[in-house]
């Protein structure tokens, strides 16, 4: 299965991402989900970011809205669009899940 999965929360969710068994995983960060993208604490990188296999994006619109530009984001996310993610969803994942 091919999964895209939204993380719309700056939560810990790292349990939850291990135990998603899926044969492409997809972590797509919105709203303040795109922290995981952006802040180190205590200068690490988000656990999230640690899920084995997984592709990461962060929404450009929401990084925006928080005062981060693309160049604020870690080197393991990808910055998309709304028109990319759609195009993530249509052509590139089976299946969604909101997290």
């Amino acid at each position: 299965m091919k999964l895209a999965a939204f993380l719309s929360d700056w939560r810990r969710t790292e349990d939850t991402l291990e135990r998603i068994k899926a044969d492409k995983l997809g972590v797509i960060l919105v709203g303040n989900g795109i922290y995981h993208a952006v802040v180190k604490e205590g200068g690490k990188e988000s656990p999230v970011l640690s899920k084995a296999g997984a592709v990461f994006y962060a929404l450009s619109d929401d990084l925006d809205t928080r005062g981060y530009t693309a160049a604020n984001v870690h080197s393991k996310v990808k910055v998309v669009s709304y028109a990319d993610i759609v195009d993530l969803i249509t052509n590139e994942y089976e299946k969604t899940a909101w997290l």
